[in-house]
């Protein structure tokens, strides 16, 4: 299955109040990682320190890097319209989604799994589902935790390992399947219709 795993890192958890900081994405076919998009945003305000202790991404480091609006149709290109997999998307998306309706913005078209939840479904028993534990519980090669690209690498990793074990079960893991295993209501961006650059009058 060819999909997206995708990360966000924010100033906080609360989508109405706090601001994304960090986007990571990379496209997968199968099993290995291919294709990177990744970039550092500026929030337009201070980081809490609370943050930075989590993810290390401070003030200096987004100072000058590219506000959202600048980042959004970027990724849009980037994803297509493969399925996107994050994990615990609700999260993620309803950062992402209120960006993108904000700015009425161009946004990914696939539909959004999220790995833990499907996790929690196909790996009964475990003693958490946090994407650390699980990385080192089947042994994915693993570094840093809580920097986009690399998250997304071992949710994509994960996701993959989750598909593997319905096909070897004899399950299907189609998109719809994998649906249906969660129950969680689908989650997809709304797609605004581009919009002409507006001339301005001298």
């Amino acid at each position: 299955m060819e999909f997206i795993a995708f990360d966000l890192e924010t100033t906080g958890i609360q989508p109405k109040s706090d601001a994304i900081v960090e986007i990571g994405a990379v496209r997968f076919n199968g099993t290995e990682p291919g294709e990177a998009f990744s970039t550092l945003i500026n929030p337009g305000r201070p980081i809490p320190p609370e943050a930075s202790a989590v993810n290390g991404i401070t003030d200096d480091m987004v100072a000058n890097q590219p506000v959202i609006e600048t980042v959004l149709s970027n990724l849009a290109e980037f994803c297509g319209d493969l399925p996107l997999v994050a994990h615990n998307a609700p999260f993620d998306y309803k950062f992402l989604l209120k960006a993108v309706e904000e700015r009425r913005a161009r946004a990914p078209q696939g539909i959004v799994l999220d790995s833990c939840a499907l996790a929690r479904v196909v790996f009964p028993g475990m003693i958490n589902y946090k994407l650390g534990t699980l990385v080192n519980h089947f042994g994915f090669p693993n570094g840093t935790f809580h920097r986009a690209e690399e998250d997304s690498v071992y949710c994509g990793r994960l996701f993959a390992h989750i598909v593997q074990s319905l096909e070897k079960s004899g399950q299907p893991a189609t998109v719809p399947a994998l649906l249906a295993l969660t129950r969680q209501t689908p989650m997809k961006f709304p797609q605004y219709e581009a919009r002409p650059e507006q001339l301005g009058l001298f």
